[in-house]
């Protein structure tokens, strides 16, 4: 008989959902959210925690910055021992940067391709 074994369990605290609970996969990507929603510098304690991409939006997107900004989003990632990425692709959007990475969920050996948004609000969007 098969059972689903839960790994990872944790909540989130966004108020569109009635359910605060996550698991595995979502708790792993809520989790990449939050990391990449914070500008680096910002966090109290650990100025290296976040992401540069917001300092970035409003630059021309040369190629030297899209290194830079896969660089970080590469450290970001390899910060999570849960997650693993073999690419990452930088473009501009609309109103600022978007980032589409394959992740790898090492605990399942699951790969999916992401889509980050960051845009002049200072937010980030999964899409």
């Amino acid at each position: 008989m098969a059972t689903n074994k839960v790994i990872y369990r944790g909540f989130s605290s966004k108020s569109d959902q009635t359910n605060y609970k996550l698991y595995d996969f979502e708790l792993i990507k809520q989790d990449l959210i939050n990391r990449l929603s914070v500008r680096k510098g910002e966090r109290v304690e650990n100025p290296e925690f976040g992401t540069i991409i917001y300092d970035a939006i409003f630059e021309p997107l040369t190629e030297a910055l899209r290194q830079a900004i896969a660089d970080d989003i590469t450290a970001n990632l390899n910060a999570d021992p849960r997650l693993s990425t073999k690419e990452i692709n930088i473009s501009e959007y609309e109103h600022g940067i978007a980032v589409e990475c394959s992740l790898t969920y090492l605990p399942y050996d699951i790969t999916e391709k992401l889509i980050f948004k960051f845009d002049e609000n200072s937010s980030v969007s999964l899409s």
